[in-house]
């Protein structure tokens, strides 16, 4: 029997109208083998949880260019906890500066990734940290 694929939401929070990255990201998650949702354009944290558990998701990589990631980012992490959802893996991407990462990781996002990261160390990553259900 063949192994499933991973289950990749792409999701871009807020209000942040730039979505080029997460589409590129998204691409070469699926270049990779994985199962790719997109969410597209500006997605509340709740919505963002809603649909990782309706597609059961096995990872939520999190697109960020706007500022506003160490509200959107903890508050999705929350509520996947407060859902019992927090064996789901958390990455983010995007313009997000490196005194940052640590409070993200610290509210639950397994990684950063920053521009210039390859996207085959961002699907590698997901690959070696993801527990498939």
């Amino acid at each position: 029997m063949a192994e499933r694929k991973i289950r990749v939401l792409v999701a871009k929070p807020g209000l942040d109208g730039h979505d080029r990255g997460a589409k590129v990201i998204a691409q070469a998650f699926r270049d990779a083998g994985f199962e790719v949702i997109y969410t597209g354009l500006r997605q509340t944290p709740e919505r963002i949880v809603a649909t990782a558990e309706q597609e059961d998701v096995d990872c939520v990589a999190l697109s960020m260019l706007s500022g506003s990631h160490l509200t959107l980012m903890p508050k999705v992490t929350k509520l996947l906890k407060e859902k019992s959802m927090d064996d789901i893996l958390v990455v983010g991407g995007g313009v997000i500066p490196n005194e940052d990462i640590p409070l993200l990781k610290e509210a639950g996002v397994s990684e950063i990734f920053t521009p210039g990261t390859p996207t085959s160390l961002c699907a590698e990553y997901i690959k070696n940290n993801i527990h498939l259900k």
